[in-house]
């Protein structure tokens, strides 16, 4: 007889913990077991004994209902990750005279295959916007991820493309050829702008940053409420930024 666990997806111990943890991070609030045996498509019984071993390893911890977060070990194993490390180091001194400057919510975000992950965020006092370090999003819809996208090697732009252009409002940029043309502006103005493209009521410009070897490397930005930004003013004070932190960066050799 086969056991409920041979039901599960053909894929590796690894990949199943991938799953779980993958699960977890995109979730607005806890889940429960049968929620997350539902969105990773592993058995029930499976994601109940990978669970009890990611609490035990504190990858994972229980609400007071039982329900599950990621843990603060998996903060501790990110934050010690070399490349980003070293680039929010030198970006967030020059993020938090940004946020002076400007008195916007700061993003400094890094390209992970076709997504962007957010790094480092300097927050302000207005309302508090939903973006999280750690926190992903496809790179065609988020300011940072045209300014990298407008950068990086074709393929990367044609694995977005082929990967598809989901609509995360009804202003995302969804077909190729709008995005291309956008992705052309950026790269002759030097500065990317979402207009609601990722949030409703929110905007956002950024710029991009090169690391020593002239690559991007990464793309910062300053993001608030529609009606309080003035994209084309602020825009001067993110490429004035982002040039800095490219400058770190060289002399750094990073």
């Amino acid at each position: 007889m086969r056991s409920a666990e041979s039901n599960d997806p053909p894929i590796s111990v690894v990949g199943r913990v991938a799953a779980v943890l993958g699960a977890l991070e995109g979730a607005d609030t806890p889940l429960g077991i049968s929620e997350l045996a539902t969105r990773t498509g592993l058995a029930k019984g499976s994601v109940h004994r990978l669970v009890g071993q990611l609490v035990d390893e504190r990858l994972l911890e229980r609400t007071p209902d039982g329900r599950l977060v990621l843990g603060v070990r998996l903060f501790e194993i990110g934050s010690s990750v070399p490349l980003p490390r070293s680039l929010s180091q030198v970006a967030r001194p020059l993020m938090v005279d940004l946020h002076q400057a400007t008195e916007r919510q700061v993003h400094l975000a890094t390209l992970d295959g076709i997504d962007v992950v957010y790094i480092e965020i300097v927050r302000g006092q207005g309302p508090r916007l939903t973006s999280q370090v750690g926190g992903r999003l496809p790179a065609h819809a988020t300011g940072v991820g045209k300014a990298m996208l407008a950068y990086s090697p074709r393929a990367v732009l044609a694995q977005r493309v082929e990967a598809g252009l989901p609509a995360m409002t009804p202003r995302t940029l969804v077909t190729p050829g709008a995005l291309a043309r956008n992705l052309q502006d950026i790269r002759t103005e030097g500065t990317s702008y979402d207009h609601e493209e990722s949030h409703v009521g929110v905007s956002c410009v950024a710029a991009p940053v090169f690391g020593a070897d002239s690559k991007i490397r990464a793309a910062l930005s300053v993001t608030g409420p529609t009606q309080r930004m003035d994209l084309q003013r602020l825009g001067v004070a993110v490429r004035t930024a982002a040039f800095a932190i490219s400058r770190q960066l060289r002399d750094a050799d990073l």
